[in-house]
């Protein structure tokens, strides 16, 4: 039996998400930018999940914008506002290269976080002027589940920056935070349907009214000019059904896993040494989504455990990523403060809707000797 534990990176589409697309993809397939009635069939259903995702985001429907992921989301926030106004885009050192390489791309400001994980307000405070057009700080971390304070960052902004917007990835936050609540303040916010239950390759983007915002793709004008290219009514349908079952479910769902979630985190640290949970004072997890348990080991890599992980079934992520042809820890650690060497050992374990104790009793009957199995080895 595989144990699926790395639903941070993509979940299971959600059954209800599922059955929507077939009859899109099989019967309903015109094109809505048409005129014939297959057409008009198409761009209601635009339509009704428009409305589906406004409500789950707490936005008006003239506010969505339906992309082809969450990072093409969070490219068009930070670069179609550069585009639009010029100036400097800003962002936090643990955002997703999504966000973070555009903003390097366009000598943007990158604001340094505390040991915690939290943007350091003080230095984003720094980093403010009359330049910078566009800010972005993302909802929840991706590797660590860090909740980021929004509400202050939109109150920095406004007074230090008036002419700047603010944009939110909140791409990993669906599930397990009220998006619409802590998103009221920004500007721009971002999501990707596979992090919620929906189909891969379909986002969207809330832009708020007032937002300059150049379209990356130009071409038939749909999404009123700022995103252009053909509709794809099947994913964007199931997205909605989607999102509307994850927040109808979000409550029940962020008890159970952060359950789930506290048991697993307990229960490693409890039968190991040497191991680092990020971005918890103690064994205070408030501060993160309920559904990452993010460690690291001493005396061990990633690499190594995560074969041996596979090799029980138990499907996991490191966390961290390659360049340049050599092994380099996370950025997201890197920018923590973590020694280098304990950042090599990095293991994230993310739960979802589908996790079950099983899974949890997987993990723990096989995290704890795998990795006293690597460092007897070392």
């Amino acid at each position: 039996m595989t144990h699926y534990l790395d639903n941070a990176a993509t979940t299971a589409i959600r059954p209800a998400a599922l059955e929507v697309m077939i009859p899109l993809l099989t019967d309903g397939y015109g094109n809505p930018s048409g005129a014939h009635r297959m057409a008009r069939a198409a761009n209601r259903v635009l339509d009704d999940a428009r409305e589906a995702m406004a409500a789950a985001l707490g936005a008006e429907p003239g506010q969505i914008v339906f992309t082809g992921g969450g990072t093409e989301a969070d490219n068009l926030a930070v670069t179609g506002v550069v585009e639009a106004m010029g100036g400097v885009p800003v962002c936090s050192a643990i955002e997703h290269h999504a966000v973070l390489d555009p903003v390097v791309h366009h000598g943007g400001r990158v604001v340094a976080v505390d040991g915690s994980g939290r943007v350091d307000l003080d230095r984003l405070t720094a980093a403010l002027d009359d330049r910078v057009s566009v800010v972005s700080v993302m909802m929840a971390n991706n590797e660590t589940g860090i909740v980021q304070p929004l509400r202050e960052v939109v109150a920095i902004v406004r007074e230090r920056a008036p002419r700047a917007v603010v944009h939110t990835d909140a791409v990993q936050a669906l599930c397990w935070l009220d998006v619409a609540e802590l998103g009221a303040g920004v500007d721009l916010l971002s999501v990707s349907a596979h992090k919620f239950g929906g189909p891969k390759g379909v986002g969207a983007l809330v832009v708020r009214p007032g937002v300059e915002l150049t379209p990356l793709l130009k071409g038939g004008g749909q999404e009123r000019d700022r995103r252009g290219g053909t509709h794809n009514v099947a994913g964007i349908a199931a997205m909605a059904v989607a999102a509307t079952e994850t927040v109808a479910e979000r409550a029940q769902q962020v008890s159970r896993v952060g359950a789930l979630r506290d048991r697993l985190a307990d229960g490693i640290r409890d039968r190991l040494d040497g191991v680092v949970e990020s971005g918890v004072p103690g064994s205070d997890r408030s501060g993160k989504t309920a559904n990452i348990c993010h460690l690291c080991f001493e005396g061990i890599e990633s690499e190594a455990l995560l074969f041996l992980l596979e090799k029980a079934d138990i499907m996991a992520s490191a966390a961290s990523s390659c360049a340049s042809g050599a092994m380099e820890p996370s950025h997201v650690l890197a920018a923590m403060g973590f020694d280098r060497a304990l950042a090599f050992g990095s293991l994230r374990l993310s739960l979802g809707y589908r996790s079950t104790e099983a899974d949890v009793d997987a993990a723990l009957a096989t995290v704890p000797a795998a990795v006293s199995r690597l460092r007897e080895r070392a």
